[in-house]
């Protein structure tokens, strides 16, 4: 994943800063408790794309 384009992208539903999953190839918002998924380097920035997290994942 390309660390420039991780810079700039942020969560489309709240804004927010997205946490970059390398072994699950996922960009995490916490705030939401949404993961969007990177397929072949491409993130998915779509919400009826992103798994829910559950609560244990995001640690609270």
């Amino acid at each position: 994943m390309d660390k420039k384009l991780l810079d700039i992208l942020v969560c489309p539903v709240c804004k927010g800063t997205l946490l970059y999953n390398k072994e699950r190839k996922e960009l995490i918002c916490k705030a939401d408790r949404l993961a969007y998924p990177i397929h072949d380097d491409i993130p998915v920035m779509l919400e009826d794309e992103a798994r829910r997290l559950s609560l244990e994942e995001v640690g609270r």
